[in-house]
This record gives C-alpha cells, structure tokens and sequence, in this order.
C-alpha cells in the first residue's frame, strides 16, 4: 500500500484503537497528529498509546520532547512532511492520527485558514500581563506586526501573541500566506491522504470521555502532575495549559476538591471535542464512520480510494 492515509475524530472517540487494527493489516507507521503526545512524562492526560500497545507498530512525533521544550503546528508539519517521505520509501504505509484540528489542517491545506481561532485559555493569561510586557515581546518575535500596531492597542497585541502560540509562525507571515496549499509528498509523488473521520452521537461520545476520565483520575493523573512539577517543571510552561494537567493544578493548588477536579474535567473535554467537530467540519472529502468501526469496510473504502 502506498497510500497516505489520515485519521481523525473527537477525543475518545477510538482513533487509536482503529489506527492500531488499521496499521497491523496494512504495515503501516503511525504519525501522531496530537499536540500534546510529544511531551514526555504526559501519559494519563495526553492519553498517550502505552509502550506496551506502540511496540509492534512504529509510532511518530511521541515522547520526542521535554514538557519545557517549545513545539508548535510550524513543528509538526515539518516533521511530519519528513516522516511521510521516509515512510514511504520504507514502503510502507504513513498513517496520520489525531485530533488537533490546527495541526491537521495545516498539514493539509496550509495556513489558509483564517489565521488562527480563538484561543480564550491563552487570551485571558496574555491579558494579565502588562501591555509593555506583551509589547516588547511582539518586537522580538514579529517586527513587522510592532511597527503596526501601536504600543498600547492591547486587544491587537494580544491577537498576535495569541497567535504565534498556536501556530508558531508570526501573524504577519501567516498572513503573507494565506493562500498557500501545500500538498504531502509521498516518495517522489504528490498525495493527497484518504481521509477517515471517527464520529459518534453526541451522547455516546460524552458518555466516553466521562468514563475516559473517570479512569484518568484512577489511574493516577494527579500523581503524574504532581510528580512533574516536582521535577522542577513550571505550573506556567504552555504545555501545563494543556486539558487534564492545568485542571490537575488547580487541584493541587487547593483550590478545587477532587469531585471539582473530576466535573470540571468532563465538563470542559465536552467542550473541547464540540471544538473539535468545528474544526473536523471544514475538511472535505472525509469518509466518516461510527464505532464499533468495521476495519473491513476502512480497507474496502481505502482500497477503492
């Protein structure tokens, strides 16, 4: 098989779980598209696949950085480009799973999104900086955005920053490039993958992340924060802001219970994956199915492909 093939869905839907089956029959090589696995020592929150589950089955862009250590959509897609080469020199299958959408996207279509959806997490931390603070370090990273925007015009500063943290790449660039659409290269070919959605019923779907979570928590998610932060890693560092390990902190901090932790938890990863299906909405061309997925019915689709 020499196909490129892409797999994405809400979180626990079953992406996994499907590109595991999915890669055992096609000899693939799995490419995490998910902006949190790369982080080492974040498993519980991240759920990441186990090493147990990655051992007969080569996985990508996973425990490959320190949670100090930046890593932005820039990033991945560059990397990701490569992987895809390699594997299908290797003649075997790249197979792209994941659900953060800004990832995927830009992977597939460039930045030709309108730049970068709001991120409320991030703008209401950058509000609580001095507009100086932020000012400054806009000049650093963006130039061409300073030179624009006055240095006290906070709501327009804090756009941009916002948007260098979710994308990697300036406002100013970003918006020099909106009509690029790179495609991926495969071998000394251009592709472009077969997309497979992973959907479910929004009451089902929430009925998984609750027990998702539920087995978080058992299976030692604060242990993991905690025993993060003892390592010397700042409850501040971008990655800490992550869904599961911020809420993590607010317990520890001893400002929520254990019963909050767990509700506020589920409550903001429906949220999340409502943001996710948003995301999943502006892809064409995707085949979607329900779990429990018929693997055989994935093959003939990718084979008629």
């Amino acid at each position: 098989m020499t196909k490129t093939v892409l797999i994405l869905g809400p979180t626990a839907v079953g992406k996994s779980a499907l590109a595991a089956e999915l890669a055992q029959r096609v000899g693939a090589e799995i490419i995490s598209a998910d902006s949190m696995q790369v982080y080492r020592g974040m498993d519980i929150g991240t759920a990441k696949p186990t090493p147990e589950e990655r051992k007969d089955i080569p996985h990508h862009l996973i425990d490959i950085k320190e949670p100090d250590e930046p890593w932005t959509v820039s990033d991945f897609v560059e990397q990701a480009h490569k992987l895809i080469k390699d594997i299908a020199v290797r003649r075997k299958t790249p197979l792209i799973v994941g659900g953060t959408g800004l990832y995927l996207w830009t992977l597939l279509e460039g930045y030709s999104f309108p730049i970068a959806a709001a991120d409320k997490e991030i703008r209401e931390r950058l509000e609580k900086i001095p507009t100086s603070t932020l000012y400054a370090r806009l000049s650093t990273i963006d130039p061409p955005s300073a030179e624009k925007i006055h240095p006290n015009d906070k709501k327009r500063i804090v756009r941009a920053l916002e948007v260098y943290e979710l994308t990697g790449r300036p406002i100013s660039a970003l918006q020099r490039n909106r009509n690029n659409s790179p495609q991926l290269i495969v071998g000394n070919s251009i592709s472009s993958p077969i997309r497979i959605g992973i959907t479910l019923p929004r009451e089902q779907l929430y009925a998984r992340i609750e027990e998702r979570i539920d087995r978080m928590l058992a299976s030692g998610l604060i242990k993991e924060v905690k025993g993060l932060l003892a390592k010397g890693y700042s409850k501040d560092l971008p990655s800490f802001q992550a869904l599961g390990y911020k809420e993590a902190i607010e317990h520890l901090d001893g400002k929520w219970s254990k019963e909050r932790l767990a509700e506020e938890l589920k409550k903001r990863t429906r949220n999340f994956a409502r943001r996710q299906m948003t995301w999943f909405k502006r892809f064409k061309n995707v085949k979607w199915f329900e779990p429990p997925v018929d693997i055989r019915a994935v093959l003939d689709y990718i084979n008629r492909v």
